[in-house]
């Protein structure tokens, strides 16, 4: 079985998603203030679970962790909701033993940010990276 991409061009109001499992690249950057958060993470969300039904699946164990990089440069709390979901069903998945790995990033001015990673990171029960980024 192999995993399906999914691939959403950022808007003014939404981030870019990129999961490529091909080239390995698994990232969410941007702004998320959708007009409807729930349509626009519906996606999102099959997505983890045809990742979990992968691992699942898998006959053999998977060796390279998937790294998954988190980019925001903004997000409402109707989204946060939604990223907290997503970060939650890592967390399980690394906990069942899976290679999984969070690179939340925030710019070094950006203390909210690193604030909400933390809180993510706790709130999801997994550790995360989190990696400070110099402004400008």
């Amino acid at each position: 079985m192999s995993m399906k991409s999914l691939i959403i061009d950022s808007t003014a109001n939404s981030p870019k998603i990129l999961f490529d499992p091909d080239t390995s690249s698994f990232e969410i950057s941007g702004e998320s203030r959708p007009e409807n958060a729930s349509v626009f993470y519906k996606p999102v969300m099959d997505w983890i679970k045809e990742l979990e039904t992968f691992f699942t699946e898998q006959d053999m164990p998977v060796n390279s962790p998937f790294i998954f990089k988190f980019r925001f440069e903004y997000f409402n709390s109707t989204s946060a909701k939604f990223i907290l979901d997503f970060c939650k069903k890592l967390g399980r998945l690394h906990s069942l033993g899976h290679p999984i790995v969070v690179h939340w990033h925030y710019e070094e001015d950006d203390e909210d940010m690193l604030e909400v990673g933390q809180e993510m990171s706790r709130m999801s029960k997994f550790p995360f990276e989190l990696v400070r980024e110099a402004v400008g």
